[in-house]
């Protein structure tokens, strides 16, 4: 791809705020500076109207963001896999995504990855210093064995973290997808990604706390992201969670609901009893439960088809008609 990027339907945002400094997450906001004397809801109604901002800025990029998971959802049907890389905040947003992958989606834990700066322990306690070394990030890459079938997410707000930049040289080095999620415009970034997402934020409430509106967008992004690629794998059937793993009470209750609207949807109604049952007699497998209730195939005929349908529940149904 080389850094070419799809035009946006509502006009290149980044034109307008190209000429934006690149530390705007750290600047003064003009509009809080009297949120430490003001009443508390005149000071929540501050970070409120602050709030609002993110969703516009996202929907910037949303160009962007669809290219990416175009992309990364092509590497992960030839065997790749989707890594976060970051360190604070941008680091435990990415672990949250990768870490919830597997119950919703039904995906081995090797194949979303979450990199943060200092390791496990920085996930609950800040490592000071973590961030500032490019050599541990390209480490953490080597680690993984990165190929080219890989995509590699660097997230930053400040598009300027070392450890973050390490990983994305050593992913590039490698052949992998790089993409780069932050929230200012960062020269050096964009020059090791082929796919730059930069959410426009502005100043934060409190001047440089990116876990604010810089951390609510990349939770968005990562979001679209994660979801997008897994709608692409066939992971959902409308917008069903038909690869949930029910392993506890809420989500096996989740699972009949889910068998239930699938069947209703487009053919027989069951009942909540009856959902059950055939859960329990397709080992717990939404997927393969819709299948035998549409078509009156056996458990491992259903398997079968949904292998044949690379997972997808449409594509199984169609081939059965």
């Amino acid at each position: 791809m080389n850094n070419q990027q799809p035009d946006s339907p509502q006009g290149d945002s980044r034109s307008l705020s190209a000429a934006v400094p690149s530390a705007l997450t750290e600047a003064r906001n003009p509009a809080t500076v009297d949120i430490d004397i003001v009443p508390t809801l005149d000071m929540v109604r501050m970070i409120n109207t602050e709030d609002r901002r993110v969703a516009e800025a996202v929907g910037e990029e949303l160009p962007h963001i669809a290219a990416a998971i175009d992309a990364i959802a092509e590497r992960m049907l030839s065997g790749g896999r989707l890594i976060y890389i970051g360190a604070g905040t941008s680091g435990r947003l990415g672990v949250l995504d990768a870490s919830e992958c597997p119950p919703t989606f039904g995906t081995p834990p090797e194949l979303v990855i979450a990199l943060i700066a200092g390791g496990a322990q920085a996930i609950t306690v800040a490592v000071e210093g973590a961030e500032d070394s490019s050599a541990a990030g390209a480490e953490a890459i080597a680690n993984l064995d990165v190929g080219p079938t890989d995509s590699i997410v660097g997230i930053a707000a400040s598009g300027r973290t070392p450890y973050v930049l390490g990983g994305l040289r050593e992913a590039r080095e490698r052949g992998a997808l790089t993409i780069g999620l932050a929230c200012n415009h960062a020269p050096e970034l964009e020059t090791l990604v082929e796919i730059s997402l930069v959410v426009i934020v502005g100043p934060e409430a409190i001047s440089g706390s990116t876990r604010l509106k810089a951390g609510t967008a990349q939770k968005m992004v990562l979001n679209m992201l994660s979801t997008g690629v897994m709608i692409r794998l066939g992971k959902t059937f409308s917008n069903l969670m038909v690869d949930v793993q029910p392993t506890n009470a809420k989500l096996r209750e989740r699972a009949r609901r889910i068998v239930r609207e699938a069947c209703a949807s487009i053919g027989p109604e069951l009942c909540d009893e009856d959902a059950g049952a055939l859960l329990d007699r397709c080992n717990g497998e939404v997927k393969t439960a819709i299948v035998v209730a549409l078509t009156d195939a056996t458990p491992s005929a259903a398997r079968a088809r949904l292998q044949n349908a690379h997972g997808s529940v449409r594509r199984a149904l169609k081939e059965s008609a």
